[in-house]
């Protein structure tokens, strides 16, 4: 069956607006003040690239480093917040009774993806997920839908995610994406960056998976 590449951070749990908040602290630590509608639109790219694209290459080269780190750490701070979103874990269970090989895909580092595992209760529902250690570069570039296909030990697969990162990602190593509205974009831009279908929530989408390249 085809595998099952799902996004983790604003697919499955909630924590888009989290993120945002974090970067817009380490960001105000080191003297750069962002406005945070500008942080959320770039959530889901991954932060080697994140801090370049909003205040410059320069800026990235003397204090990339440490704004990452202070991100890590604000966050850390926030991340017993974050819940998972509405029938996350039943999405999952779904996916297995269809017999998909399913892959949790994050570049977040390792004690972060552990800890969502322990909130979604599926570390013997899925066959493999990724860390930060699994990719090179991240989203857009496509080396987290590649790792996870590698993973999976197949290539007929199918990206569900929430990010016009995780669409752009997918699409540049030929995979489809199904699309979420949890991350906070539009179903126009979903669709611009490569979605074939969006939905506006789990629920919704466990409702129509026979309808998607899931089905």
């Amino acid at each position: 069956m085809t595998v099952a590449i799902l996004d983790i951070d604003g697919t499955l749990v909630d924590t888009n607006y989290h993120h945002a908040i974090a970067w817009h602290r380490a960001f105000r630590a080191h003297g750069f003040t962002v406005q945070l509608w500008r942080i959320h639109r770039h959530i889901g790219m991954g932060g080697d690239q994140l801090v370049a694209s909003l205040v410059g290459k320069d800026a990235d080269e003397e204090h990339g480093e440490s704004i990452r780190d202070a991100e890590k750490q604000a966050y850390m701070g926030l991340i017993g917040e974050v819940a998972p979103l509405e029938g996350a874990r039943e999405l999952i269970m779904d996916l297995r009774a269809r017999d998909h090989t399913i892959i949790l895909a994050s570049s977040a580092k390792p004690d972060e993806v552990e800890h969502y595992l322990d909130l979604l209760v599926v570390r013997d529902a899925v066959s493999d997920w990724t860390t930060s250690g699994d990719v090179e570069n991240t989203k857009p570039q496509p080396d987290l839908v590649v790792a996870a296909m590698e993973k999976a030990g197949g290539d007929d697969a199918v990206m569900l995610g929430d990010s016009v990162w995780d669409c752009e990602a997918a699409k540049r190593a030929k995979v489809p994406t199904i699309g979420l509205l949890t991350g906070g974009f539009s179903r126009d831009e979903l669709e611009d960056a490569g979605a074939v279908v969006v939905f506006e929530s789990i629920e919704e989408l466990r409702g129509g998976l026979d309808s998607t390249p899931l089905g």
